[in-house]
């Protein structure tokens, strides 16, 4: 896969690269340390994979992702921060990010990259806590008004704890096929993008 490495810290990038290319996998196509830059880089390379810091001079690094995903929505960001606060783990996950690591979780790197280029959504054990907590709301929903039956609703939530189509698959006794049609219908119905949103529209809305 080819990446591309944002951060404002040069040493940072630097030793990400190193670490990272030590994984046959994993090519680091570019490196910036700007939002502008990823911005830019994203466009001119179109990599696999957006590895970015949150932080960052000017512009942001949500700020670039957002601007990215909005004429990009295929885009895939992974942000790689020393910040878990919540309005950034929040917003990460409201525009559309695969992604939400804490720095000091280096060895977990590669693996979560690996993750995300198969289709998956990844947090660090610190945020992946946080989310049901992060993403409630007071309201009371009912998974009828958008036509979302038991079994779609079971999908929802295995999706939600971040289970891969297999696993999901497994747990409900389905064929992965059959798992990725209802995923599909799913996304269809609540006018989704992908499993992340889904994850996102999962806990806002869970009663």
């Amino acid at each position: 896969m080819r990446i591309i490495i944002i951060d404002d810290d040069r040493f940072v990038c630097d030793s990400l690269k190193t670490i990272l290319q030590a994984d046959p996998e994993i090519e680091v196509a570019a490196m910036g340390n700007s939002g502008e830059e990823a911005v830019t880089l994203w466009e001119k390379i179109r990599p696999d994979i957006l590895l970015m810091d949150i932080q960052m001079n000017k512009v942001s690094g949500l700020e670039a992702g957002e601007v990215i995903l909005r004429n990009n929505p295929e885009a895939k960001i992974l942000y790689l921060t020393t910040f878990s606060d919540s309005e950034y783990v929040v917003r990460a996950l409201q525009i559309g990010a695969k992604g939400y690591l804490i720095k000091q979780n280096i060895e977990t790197i590669a693996s979560a990259l690996k993750a995300v280029m198969s289709g998956q959504s990844v947090f660090g054990n610190e945020i992946a806590s946080k989310l049901p907590i992060l993403m409630s709301e007071k309201e009371e929903f009912h998974w009828r008004e958008y036509n979302i039956n038991g079994r779609e609703q079971e999908v929802i939530e295995l999706v939600a704890k971040g289970l891969s189509n297999k696993e999901i698959a497994d747990a409900l006794h389905l064929s992965e096929g059959t798992v990725r049609n209802y995923l599909s219908v799913v996304l269809d119905k609540l006018e989704l993008r992908d499993r992340t949103q889904l994850a996102v529209f999962y806990y806002k809305h869970r009663g």
